[in-house]
């Protein structure tokens, strides 16, 4: 299979409910499923990557406009919602949105970390002409 074709894959799957006592995913595992989520069709903008801790996988986007950026805020909860997992948002600078996955019941990253990455980037976004990388 190829990585993109294993991205679309962590993009079908659903979430599952994560228990304490299930280890968080180390930084290999981390990284591998990152490589998918990036894998997927380029142009939806945003490079997704480790934070520093390797504990949250994160990207910021830097939309059209502010109402872009709050459209863009409500496609993400619907989609959290359906699979009860929900990211950290952070609007900043009237566009710049930060979007933070990571399980809080396990103190760390889980594959359904990944499947909501996959999922929140192929989401339609309006962004603003060019988008930086995420600054960590």
């Amino acid at each position: 299979m190829e990585m993109g074709e294993a991205g679309e894959s962590l993009a079908k799957k659903k979430c599952v409910p994560c228990e304490k006592g299930v280890l968080p995913l180390g930084r290999g595992e981390a990284e591998r499923y990152l490589k998918e989520v990036a894998c997927l069709p380029a142009g939806r903008g945003g490079d997704w990557r480790l934070s520093g801790d390797g504990k949250a996988v994160e990207v910021l986007y830097v939309m059209k406009d502010f109402m872009a950026a709050v459209r863009f805020i409500q496609e993400i909860a619907k989609i959290a919602e359906e699979e009860n997992h929900h990211p950290d948002l952070h609007l900043t600078g009237y566009r710049k949105l930060l979007v933070q996955l990571s399980t809080h019941a396990i103190g760390g990253l889980s594959e359904n970390d990944f499947i909501l990455a996959a999922k929140i980037h192929r989401l339609p976004k309006e962004l603003k002409a060019t988008n930086p990388p995420c600054p960590l």
